[in-house]
């Protein structure tokens, strides 16, 4: 499903005209960017959390050449769906 769809889905439901359901999902994802970028967890009641982690550096190897490398340290998104949606995902 692409964004596109997301608002067609949203605009056949919703009483709005396709402009202003455009400018919700805008504002969605925003503020959703906008939490996960300053750290804070999100979670959706029946859907799951998203969380920002840190991963330290390490070390790794090249899988081409086998030489040692430095991994750096980074931050990852992660997703954990709730019991409710690995439910209904799993009837």
């Amino acid at each position: 499903m692409t964004k596109a769809d997301l608002v067609e889905k949203i605009n056949l439901k919703a009483d709005l005209t396709k402009k202003d359901t455009v400018q919700i999902v805008e504002h969605i994802f925003d503020l959703l960017k906008e939490t996960l970028e300053s750290g804070e967890k999100i979670r959706i009641a029946g859907f799951g959390n998203f969380e920002v982690k840190e991963k330290a550096s390490r070390r790794g190897r090249n899988p081409q050449t086998g030489t040692p490398i430095e991994i750096r340290a980074r931050r990852i998104l992660t997703f954990k769906p709730s019991k409710v949606l690995k439910q209904s995902i799993n009837k």
